[in-house]
């Protein structure tokens, strides 16, 4: 073929269709010199080679062409290059500081932050591990001659301080000048399992790797968010590793001059971006909704929805990052204890201090009331962000919402406390919208006996037949997390529809009374009903910190108890529900992940995310009289 011919060129590209199959798209950050933006060859060679499509980042502060390249990402690449400015970790300058970029600095801290926030897996090298540290909460030491010779990995032991290394090689670069060790079960160890060497003293268990030096600057502390996972001989960290299941890994080496070992690294990040690329997709095509979430809680302190407000778990922002569609947000009554009465006082106050508007509302409010104006708020912010949100009351609202582009809010009531004993407000609170009333919360009250009550009615109280009955007629859901077990079998037997557990886990594995027995999730089951896992620590372990793997656990234990049709996923967030690996709705697609990597169907995830909960609502909805 004649190199100076267009036609024929072309002709590679149109003998098929499509042109090309899908590769993940790889953002690479480039350097910048002399007014250049550049990019050192190997890097977007490597990436190639790997399977994926190389994006070159050049070094930009705008906003939206910051968000609108992350949009395109499957992966993102943080490479090499001099310095940061020490101010941008509270620190001053020390004598040894090199040259360093300012015109990368704050791109590169903006573009890490909001990756980390949108999920997209990372790979940093030398600079990149820095970058890492930098935006996500740890600490560079400015120059390691000053630094103590030995790793956070490290502290504690008892050994000899050796020499400083030599950690700006003269050697060509893709020759190895220092061993690290890598930490076992680590990402590290797992991409090079075949490659490292065995350590001499057998400690660690991840091997031993031989790599290229071109830094006098290191990872002095990873922060919470990342852990060591190989260090130099002489202590310097070589890399770090995400400590909430997340595929972000730096290294400190230049892997992408070492050949076909060091191509391994480029492999791992490729392979990790084409399953979140799947992610991606699969949300565009699903709808998810989260059942159970507290947020309105947070309303007396004057949050912002459409901001990115960090007293919050749900808000507009991490609900994009998240790809989440759709939520039920519940007005939250707390039970009084036996004798008192409930009181919405501190509520009200906080509402008045960021509502003056609603000056007119009296200092104290009945139950009924109170979940009204929780209500009222509610479609205050979605007024003001029309655009975005939408109040959705039936399974149709939801899909109509998906298809515009929106997010969807739901409503419902923790604890039916808020009827006030009074039948007429269950039709009230279904002209509202509500899709379901949880029918206690903790304690008993004039409905049912609570888990964590004291037994007054021996299970559903006359009134309580009542509601339920009534609830059946209106069409709202009845959620019987937070009831006891004798409630639980007496809803189920009195409501003609089935019944739903929005945020409750399973006594097998977690033994609180909270939790559903496995007889009790197949009465559940029998009738047509769900229960969706939540994610409150106090639900999935007893006495040990709760991540992401536990709630897998809980749901997968329901799934083989009950079947893959009576199973979702009510979070609890802001209702002191988040775990490691899932903390808030930003991380939601986190979830997807962990499914698809145990081979679940997109059918099977669409069951999960809300679609066997959409079948029992319309099945209630379809009832109303």
């Amino acid at each position: 073929m004649s190199h100076f011919n267009l036609e024929a060129h072309l002709n590679r590209f149109y003998v098929r269709f499509p042109e090309a199959d899908h590769q993940p798209i790889i953002g690479i950050t480039a350097n910048y010199t002399n007014g250049d933006a550049t990019l050192r060859e190997p890097y977007y060679e490597q990436v190639v080679k790997a399977g994926g499509t190389p994006l070159i980042i050049p070094p930009l502060t705008d906003e939206a062409a910051i968000i609108n390249t992350l949009d395109h990402l499957d992966g993102l690449i943080l490479t090499g290059g001099g310095d940061y400015n020490p101010l941008w970790g509270g620190e001053e300058p020390c004598s040894d500081l090199g040259s360093i970029n300012s015109k990368r600095d704050l791109p590169e801290l903006l573009l890490t932050r909001l990756a980390y926030h949108r999920q997209i897996p990372m790979l940093g090298i030398c600079r990149g591990i820095q970058t890492l540290a930098m935006a996500l909460g740890g600490k560079v030491e400015q120059d390691i001659s000053h630094s103590v010779n030995v790793s956070s990995a490290e502290k504690g032991k008892e050994r000899p301080v050796m020499p400083r290394l030599k950690h700006s090689q003269d050697a060509d670069r893709s020759e190895a000048t220092h061993s690290v060790n890598i930490l076992s079960g680590s990402y590290l160890a797992e991409i090079y399992s075949h490659t490292a060497l065995p350590t001499a003293s057998g400690e660690g268990g991840g091997g031993v790797l031989y790599v290229n030096s071109f830094h006098h600057q290191a990872v002095a502390d990873p922060g919470v968010r990342f852990h060591v996972t190989a260090t130099a001989p002489d202590g310097v960290v070589e890399a770090i590793e995400s400590t909430e299941f997340k595929p972000i890994l730096g290294v400190q080496w230049h892997p992408e001059w070492l050949g076909d070992e060091g191509g391994l690294l480029f492999r791992w990040l490729v392979g990790r971006a084409q399953n979140f690329y799947v992610a991606k997709r699969l949300h565009d095509r699903i709808l998810t909704l989260d059942t159970h979430c507290d947020t309105p809680m947070f309303f007396p302190q004057g949050v912002r929805f459409d901001e990115r407000d960090p007293r919050i778990l749900y808000d507009l922002h991490k609900m994009t990052e998240g790809r989440q569609d759709a939520v039920i947000m519940v007005a939250y009554l707390p039970q009084p204890k036996l004798g008192e009465q409930f009181s919405s006082k501190v509520d009200i106050a906080g509402i008045l201090k960021h509502n003056p508007q609603l000056k007119d509302i009296t200092p104290q409010l009945s139950p009924t009331e109170y979940a009204d104006l929780i209500f009222d708020k509610l479609e205050q912010i979605v007024d003001k962000n029309s655009r975005y949100i939408s109040i959705a009351r039936t399974p149709v609202d939801l899909y109509e919402d998906k298809r515009k582009g929106r997010k969807s809010i739901m409503f419902g009531i923790e604890n039916g406390l808020a009827l006030n004993h009074d039948l007429s407000n269950v039709r009230h609170f279904a002209q509202r919208g509500v899709v379901y009333i949880t029918l206690c919360h903790n304690g008993d009250n004039d409905i049912c006996d609570s888990a964590r009550g004291s037994n007054m009615h021996q299970g559903v109280s006359q009134f309580g037949e009542k509601v339920i009955r009534r609830m059946n007629d209106e069409g709202i859901m009845v959620d019987l997390s937070h009831a006891s077990e004798k409630s639980f079998y007496d809803a189920l037997e009195i409501s003609r529809t089935p019944i739903v557990c929005s945020h409750s886990n399973s006594r097998a594995l977690c033994d609180v009374p909270r939790n559903l027995t496995d007889d009790q999730m197949r009465a559940l089951a029998r009738k047509g009903g769900v229960a969706h896992t939540t994610l409150y620590k106090g639900f999935l372990r007893k006495g040990a910190e709760a991540t992401i793997h536990d709630v897998i656990a809980h749901l997968e234990h329901a799934i083989d108890v009950m079947g893959i049709d009576h199973v979702g996923i009510g979070t609890d967030f802001d209702g002191d529900g988040t775990v490691r690996g899932c903390a808030d709705a930003s991380e939601l697609i986190n979830f997807t992940l962990h499914l698809l990597r145990r081979k679940y169907s997109e059918q099977d995830i669409v069951k999960i995310w809300g679609g066997n909960w959409l079948r029992v609502m319309s099945m209630v909805q379809g009832e109303r009289r």
